[in-house]
C-alpha cells in the first residue's frame, strides 16, 4: 500500500542545535498511525515541518506518492493536511458553526451564508456519528473538553482532507471523555484518512492505532505494525531507541 503521506530524510535544526536528523516517516489511507516518543524527541517539529510552519533544512515530502514542496500553513491545507494542536484553537466566544468555518466562511453575496454553513457542519458531524452535542449554535464556552476536541476534529475534516494529525486528543480528557475521542480518531480512519496520533498514553496508542512510529532524540527509532510489538518494547523505543534487534543501531545516540 503506497502511504499517503511521506517524508524522507527531513533533517531540521534551530541554530547550532539539530532537532531532526535523517527522519523517516509514512502515514497510510484507512489507518491511524500512532507518532510516540519522549519529551524533546522531535514529535512537534516534524509536525510543524510537515504543516509548513518550519522550513526543512534537507530532505523530501511525497504527498499521495508525488513529491511536494510545503512552504507554509496553506500549502499544507490545500494538499489535504490538517493539524490539530493541543490547544485546539477554538473560541470560546463563538458557536460551533462559526468555529468550524472561522477564517473560511461562505457569503452570499455581503452576507454570510449561515444556512449553507448550519448544513455543512451538521453534515460532518453527523457522518462522523456525533452524538454527543446538542446544537451546533452552542457556544464552545459551555462544551466539555471531549466535545471541544471533538469539535475541534471536525472542523478539520471539514475541508476534504486526506491526512489529520492529532496533538495529543486526550490529554486533560475524563476516561469516558477518552472513550469518545478515541472512538472518533478510530472513525476518522475508517472513512479512509490518514491519521496521525501523537499521544504519550500507550494505552491510547495500543488501542486506536495500527502502526507506531517511535522518535528518539530525534531519529526515527523503529516505525511498526502495532499488531508486531509489545508496550514494553514500545517503552523501549521510546527511552533508548533500541529493542532487542529493533531500533536504532547501536552507538547512535545523539
Amino acid at each position: 500500500m503506497t502511504p499517503l503521506l511521506e517524508v524522507r530524510g527531513i533533517d531540521k535544526s534551530f541554530g547550532p542545535v539539530k532537532v531532526l536528523h535523517e527522519v523517516e516517516f509514512s502515514a497510510y489511507p484507512g489507518e491511524v498511525t500512532a507518532l510516540v516518543g519522549d519529551n524533546g524527541a522531535g514529535k512537534s517539529t516534524l509536525v510543524k515541518c510537515i504543516g509548513g510552519i518550519y522550513p526543512i533544512d534537507s530532505g523530501q515530502i511525497f504527498f499521495d506518492g508525488r513529491q511536494v514542496t510545503v512552504h507554509t500553513p496553506r500549502d499544507a491545507g490545500e494538499l489535504g493536511i490538517e493539524i490539530v494542536y493541543q490547544d485546539l484553537a477554538l473560541c470560546d466566544n463563538l458557536d460551533i458553526v462559526q468555529n468550524m468555518f472561522l477564517g473560511r466562511e461562505r457569503k452570499n453575496g455581503f452576507l454570510l451564508d449561515e444556512d449553507s454553513m448550519e448544513e455543512l457542519a451538521e453534515k460532518t458531524l453527523s457522518s462522523l456519528s456525533v452524538r454527543t452535542v446538542k446544537s451546533i449554535r452552542q457556544q464552545v464556552s459551555s462544551l466539555s473538553g471531549g466535545q471541544r476536541q471533538t469539535v475541534a476534529i471536525a472542523k478539520a475534516v471539514l475541508w476534504n482532507s486526506k491526512v489529520v494529525i492529532l496533538d495529543e486528543p486526550t490529554a486533560a480528557l475524563g476516561v469516558a471523555q477518552t472513550a469518545q475521542v478515541l472512538e472518533l480518531v478510530r472513525r476518522l480512519a475508517d472513512t479512509g484518512l490518514a491519521v496521525v496520533l501523537i499521544s504519550h498514553n500507550m494505552n491510547d496508542v495500543f488501542a486506536v492505532s495500527d502502526r507506531i512510529a517511535a522518535l528518539y532524540l530525534g531519529r526515527m527509532a523503529a516505525q511498526v505494525k502495532t499488531a508486531d510489538v509489545t508496550h514494553a518494547q514500545v517503552v523501549e523505543l521510546i527511552t533508548s531507541g533500541r529493542s532487542g534487534e529493533l531500533g536504532l543501531k547501536n552507538g547512535v545516540t545523539s
